[in-house]
C-alpha cells in the first residue's frame, strides 16, 4: 500500500485549492531553478533512471523517448505537446489532474521542456473539458504572472506555454492526428515514419506525452529518480492513477504503486465488487481498448504491464472497469465496438470496414442471430484490422473483441444454440389501406 508520503498527487481529490499559492504549499515549483542549472541531459539521465513510462497507454520509457530529440538546432524549433485528449472510455485521471492540480502540469512541461531544449509547448485539451479548461488556462496565467514561466523567467529558461482545445474527435488522442489537428487540419493520423520526434508539430522535431507522465516529472527530481525506482515493480515503477469504475461499490481514482494486486485495488479502495468478489465475471484492467481478463485470472493479478501482457491483455491507461455476473458481456464488448466504430476516422480500409462489421456481428452475436462458424470469422477479421492501420485505433477495435473469444466463447455459443431454439414468430398481416 503507497504512503501518503509518496503520494505525488497531494490534491486528487480536490479537498484544497487548486491556486497557485495552494500549490506551492504542497511542494510544487520548489527547487526548479536548481533543476536547470544541473543541465539538459542530467534531467533526461534522472528519468531515465527512475524507469517511468509512458502513462497514457503505450507505457514507453519517457526518458529515452526524450532522447530521441535533437541536441543541436538544425534551424527548426522543438516543441512539446502534451496530450489532454483523454477520452478513452474508463479513463478518467487526467481531468483531476487539470482541475485540482494543474501547476504539478505546468512545472512538468516546464522541465521536460528544458531536457529536450524546447522553449515553446501545447496542451491539446479534450473538446468536453470545458470546466478543466478554464482551470488549466487560469493556472497557466498565475504562473505567467508569477514569472515562473515566459520569456526571463526566475527559473532560467525562457518558456511559454499554450492551452489548445479540442473539439470532441476521440482520434486526436493519437499523437499524430493531434499534431494535425494542433495545425488546423482534419485530425487524421500520420504515416510513421517519420517519427515526430524528427518530423513533428509543423515540421519541427516534437515529443508527445500524456498529461499524468509529464506531472510526476517535478517529483522526480525533487526527491530523486531513486526514490521514484523504488515503488512498484522493478520494470513497473513509480505510483499510477488508476481509476476504478464499473461495478464496484465506491467508484473513484486513486494513486498507488504500480504492481498492487488487483484484488487489493478493488476491495480497498472500490469498495468491492458488488455481490462480493465471487460475483465478479470479468475486469478491463486498463480502458476500453486492452482484453479483458475472466474472474478466474484476477486473484492474484499484478497491476503492472509486464503481468497484464502476459496475459494478453494491457495496462493501458489502468481505468479498471469491473464487470459482474449481471453483465450481458456480448453486448458490453459490442457497445465498445460501436464506440471504436463510430470514433474511426475512415482513412484506413481495415479500420473504417472492419469495426462496423465486427459491431454488426457481435450485435447478432447478442441476440443470438448469428451462426457458431461466424465466431472464427469474427477472430479472423479482428486479426486483419490489427496491426494493419495508420495508426492504434484498429487494435483497440480489435482486441477488446480477441478478449472476448479468448475467454468467453462458451457464452456466445451458448447465447447462439439458445437463439436457434426460439420459435420462429408468425408474420403479422399488414392491414390494407
Amino acid at each position: 500500500m503507497l504512503q501518503d508520503k509518496d503520494r505525488i498527487f497531494k490534491n486528487l481529490y480536490g479537498l484544497h485549492s487548486w491556486r497557485l499559492e495552494a500549490a506551492r504549499a504542497r511542494g510544487a515549483w520548489d527547487g526548479t531553478k536548481s533543476f536547470i542549472e544541473r543541465g539538459h541531459e542530467d534531467v533526461i539521465e534522472a528519468v531515465k533512471a527512475s524507469g517511468l513510462r509512458g502513462r497514457g497507454g503505450a507505457g514507453f520509457p519517457t526518458g529515452l523517448k526524450w532522447s530521441f530529440m535533437p541536441t543541436k538546432s538544425d534551424g527548426r524549433p522543438s516543441y512539446l505537446v502534451v496530450n489532454a485528449d483523454e477520452s478513452e472510455p474508463g479513463t478518467c485521471k487526467d481531468r483531476d489532474i487539470m482541475r485540482h492540480d494543474p501547476q504539478l502540469l505546468i512545472e512538468g512541461a516546464f522541465l521536460a521542456s528544458f531536457a529536450m531544449r524546447v522553449h515553446v509547448s501545447y496542451i491539446y485539451i479534450r473538446g468536453e473539458f470545458i470546466r478543466e479548461r478554464e482551470i488549466l488556462q487560469a493556472a497557466i496565467d498565475e504562473a505567467y504572472d508569477a514569472k515562473l514561466i515566459g520569456k526571463n523567467n526566475v527559473n532560467g529558461w525562457d518558456f511559454d506555454l499554450y492551452l489548445h482545445h479540442g473539439a470532441g474527435a476521440y482520434i486526436c488522442g493519437e499523437e499524430t492526428a493531434l499534431l494535425e489537428s494542433l495545425e488546423g487540419k482534419k485530425g487524421q493520423p500520420r504515416l510513421k515514419p517519420p517519427f515526430p520526434a524528427s518530423v513533428g508539430l509543423y515540421g519541427a522535431p516534437t515529443t508527445v506525452n500524456n498529461v499524468e507522465t509529464i506531472a510526476v516529472v517535478p517529483d522526480i527530481l525533487r526527491r530523486g529518480a531513486a526514490w521514484f525506482a523504488s515503488l512498484g515493480r522493478p520494470s513497473s515503477t513509480g505510483t499510477k492513477l488508476f481509476c476504478l469504475s464499473g461495478h464496484v461499490n465506491t467508484p473513484c481514482n486513486v494513486e498507488e504503486e504500480l504492481g498492487i494486486p488487483l484484488r487489493e485495488l478493488i476491495d480497498r479502495y472500490g469498495g468491492g465488487v458488488r455481490g462480493g468478489w465471487d460475483n465478479l465475471l470479468a475486469v478491463i484492467p486498463g480502458g476500453s481498448s486492452v482484453p479483458c481478463i475472466p474472474a478466474s485470472a484476477c486473484d492474484d493479478l499484478p497491476m503492472d504491464f509486464d503481468s497484464l501482457r502476459a496475459l494478453k491483455s494491457g495496462l493501458g491507461t489502468a481505468a479498471v472497469i469491473v464487470m459482474d455476473k449481471s453483465t450481458d458481456i456480448i453486448r458490453a464488448i459490442a457497445r465498445l465496438s460501436y464506440f471504436y466504430k463510430h470514433e474511426s476516422c475512415g482513412q484506413c480500409t481495415p479500420c473504417r470496414e472492419g469495426t462496423g462489421w465486427m459491431w454488426r456481428v457481435l450485435e447478432r452475436m447478442a441476440k443470438g442471430e448469428a451462426e457458431k462458424g461466424e465466431i472464427d470469422m469474427l477472430l479472423n477479421v479482428s486479426h486483419q484490422v490489427e496491426g494493419h492501420t495508420i495508426c492504434g485505433l484498429g487494435d483497440a477495435a480489435a482486441w477488446p473483441v480477441q478478449g472476448l473469444i479468448r475467454h468467453f466463447r462458451h457464452v456466445i455459443e451458448a447465447r447462439i444454440a439458445a437463439g436457434a431454439t426460439k420459435p420462429i414468430a408468425p408474420s403479422v398481416p399488414v392491414a390494407a389501406e
